[in-house]
């Protein structure tokens, strides 16, 4: 069983930059891979970002180059910063975790409100 916990969020001006945090609890953090996901009102959750055990990143068309996915086994931590805010950011952003080789996201977060303002 593996719990997170994200912090970080906020309300920032558009072209602002926020961390947001995921710390998790468990000895195995660094087998399993990380993701960050987003929701806004109204909408579907969207992928963000990804990071495997081994450190490879995907991220979504959306986020490419703005922000940027990071792990720190030691800390059982994952990290997600984000640059050049855009209005359009503004969503819950959840944590997920998922053991090595499972296609879907076993863990989650109970999500950390980010709100851009124009």
């Amino acid at each position: 069983q593996v719990q997170l916990v994200e912090s970080g969020g906020g309300l920032v001006q558009a072209g602002g930059s926020l961390r947001l945090s995921c710390a998790a609890s468990g000895r195995t953090f660094s087998s399993y891979s990380m993701g960050w996901f987003r929701q806004a009102p109204g909408k579907e959750r969207d992928f963000v970002a990804s990071i495997t055990w081994r450190g490879i990143t995907y991220y979504g068309d959306s986020v490419k180059g703005r922000f940027t996915i990071s792990r720190d086994n030691a800390k059982n931590t994952v990290y997600l910063q984000m640059n050049s805010l855009k209005p359009e950011d503004t969503a819950v952003y959840y944590c997920a975790a998922k053991n090595s080789g499972e296609s879907s996201y076993r863990y989650w977060g109970q999500g950390t409100q980010v709100t851009v303002s124009s």
